[in-house]
């Protein structure tokens, strides 16, 4: 016989908020008080969530273990399937020592500090968001940055700094995925939302680290690189999360960002070469032969087309025919919301069109380009997946406690609770994100805990819950600045260990204007400016053209993909043959 949810378990609606708020705050208690690490909190915020579940809400054991499992799988695939496939292409690129050659081709683009900056904090830094995420961007710009002759705090600070605007597609789309699962909403729905909102602070974040840096007078000297530089990535960011798929627009804004300001500097420079008063020496890096930054390159742009192919309909229409499809067991259609309406539990095994099966195939071309033995490529893989294992394991936490919240009605019952902020919940929207992202530092997390709360006070006050449920992913961006673990990274990074209060000081306030920013931009959305919410119903681009195209049409796609990855290899191939001797060059000589 169907369980049927209750909103209000102990009669007073105050109280069961309180009652379905335990797990959540104790995460945060876990995380933010006693520092325990993730998937240790996960777990016992797990064991919470059953109890309130079970005693609380007076939902069956078996339901609320069932939903915890149905939830774990999805963060184990195709969520934690694609993190593990995309760090280990970029750890193939350091293995191979390409990563260095990348390095070296943007730090000799050059001299003025608040150039390089922008070229390899934001622009750079946004690809490595959107390539592997999960503390690498901040890790690797703000390392980069410091080798460059930057103050390492002063690095650290800046790539916080910078990295805001991709988090929300960062790691090939993970956060709008597991947003659009948890909440019930296309993915390519949230995207095209949060491309409507993110752009308008993607083109003010340039301005605001030059100013930082050099202050206005500064901003006045470099303000086209500043508007090339954000203006571009902004335009990119918006065309692709519209027209082309979630898991595209970092790597697509990144890229187009960083080609649009070389191509700036090649025709014009800042009058002024800004550096820092009494800095220290630069280290030295290595110019490279083109065929050589081309090589280095190649493992990106294969997994940039690999992406997009698989991001599209046609390809998903002959990928989707080995697709696996099935109930789970004693949990599908056993829940009934109070309305009446049973809730679904299918899981869906989709191995072969699965992003993440697009980046292993991408990272074994780059294998094969870059004469890396299997072995290793093997060996390397296995290495991938024990670094990640407890990032992996949190995910399957996290998720899991999600689907307890959504399956026992906890969500629904804090949605209700909120609808007491009225007409100003757009308003208050993104700063659940910004919390979220604070505590948990990841953004996929956040979008997990209140994905589906974001809906159901949407609908209980009358906006549509597309635009907060995206808010809740475009407000969690400006969290990730002063989030604990981001700031570890970047000190770590930088070998900067204890002083994590000197960059929480440096990122509070503007990680507060900017969510205010994105809060301002949300409610005008809500009210004056409806038109830019996606009308539901709509076909996204994929669904559209599955159901128009062959699937000979995919298969067309795939070999003109071949083709294009059989001539990059006969490029890169030849240009072994042909590299010219590398001359070391100093910065400043």
């Amino acid at each position: 016989m169907p369980w049927v949810q209750v909103y209000d378990p102990v009669n007073n609606l105050a109280l069961s908020a309180l009652l379905a708020a335990l797990p959540i705050l104790f995460l945060f208690y876990a995380l933010a008080v006693q520092k325990m690490k993730g998937h240790i909190a996960g777990l016992l915020t797990v064991i919470v969530a059953i109890v309130v579940a079970v005693v609380g809400y007076r939902m069956p054991l078996n339901l609320a273990l069932l939903s915890f499992i149905d939830g774990g799988l999805y963060g184990l695939f195709p969520i934690g399937w694609i993190v593990v496939t995309a760090v280990f292409l970029y750890q193939i690129t350091v293995k191979t020592g390409q990563f260095e050659i990348i390095k070296d081709s943007i730090a000799g683009i050059t001299e003025d500090r608040r150039l390089q900056a922008l070229l390899i904090a934001f622009s750079f830094g946004a690809f490595l968001e959107g390539s592997a995420g999960f503390g690498a961007p901040v890790a690797i710009t703000a390392a980069m940055l410091a080798g460059l002759g930057f103050n390492p705090v002063y690095a650290a600070s800046i790539c916080l700094l910078a990295n805001t605007a991709p988090v929300a597609f960062g790691a090939i789309g993970v956060p709008v995925l597991t947003l659009g699962q948890v909440a019930g909403i296309d993915p390519m729905l949230l995207s095209k939302m949060i491309g409507r909102q993110l752009p308008f602070l993607s083109i003010l974040v340039p301005f605001w680290l030059v100013a930082i840096m050099s202050g206005w007078k500064g901003v006045k000297e470099t303000w086209p690189a500043c508007l090339v530089s954000g203006g571009s990535f902004a335009v990119a960011q918006w065309f692709s999360s519209n027209y082309l798929s979630p898991m595209l627009p970092d790597i697509i804004s990144s890229l187009f960002s960083l080609v649009c300001l070389i191509l700036l500097l090649r025709v014009w420079q800042p009058r002024n070469i800004w550096r820092f008063t009494n800095e220290r020496a630069s280290e030295k890096f290595t110019r490279h032969s083109p065929g050589a930054i081309l090589k280095a390159w190649a493992p990106f742009i294969v997994l940039t087309l690999m992406v997009a192919d698989w991001g599209t309909g046609q390809v998903k229409a002959v990928l989707d025919q080995v697709t696996l499809k099935f109930p789970i067991p004693g949990l599908h259609q056993a829940v009934v919301k109070a309305g009446g309406e049973p809730m679904a539990a299918i899981f869906t095994f989709n191995w072969l069109s699965a992003p993440g099966t697009g980046i292993l195939i991408a990272a074994f071309i780059t294998m094969l380009l870059l004469n890396m033995r299997f072995g290793e490529w093997l060996r390397l893989f296995g290495e991938t997946l024990h670094e990640l294992r407890y990032a992996i394991l949190t995910m399957f936490l996290v998720l899991g406690f999600a689907y307890i919240a959504n399956f026992s009605g906890m969500s629904t019952t804090l949605g209700q609770a909120l609808t007491v902020t009225g007409k100003v919940f757009p308003f208050v929207a993104p700063f659940l994100g910004w919390l979220g992202v604070f505590i948990t530092g990841s953004d996929t997390s956040a979008n997990a805990l209140f994905g589906k709360l974001q809906y159901v006070t949407a609908q209980n006050i009358g906006v549509d819950p597309v635009l907060t449920v995206a808010a809740n992913s475009s407000g969690g961006v400006t969290g990730k600045m002063i989030s604990p673990q981001s700031i570890a990274v970047a000190t770590a990074a930088t070998g900067q260990v204890g002083r994590e209060g000197e960059l929480f000081r440096f990122a509070i306030v503007p990680s507060l204007l900017m969510t205010v920013f994105i809060s301002i931009i949300t409610l005008l959305q809500a009210y004056v400016f409806r038109w830019m919410i996606p009308v539901h119903g709509e076909l996204s681009p994929q669904a559209a053209v599955v159901a128009a195209a062959s699937k000979s049409e995919g298969i067309m796609i795939l070999a003109g993909t071949l083709v294009v990855i059989v001539f990059l290899a006969l490029i890169v191939a030849f240009s072994n043959r042909h590299m010219t001797r590398r001359e070391v060059y100093t910065p400043g000589k």
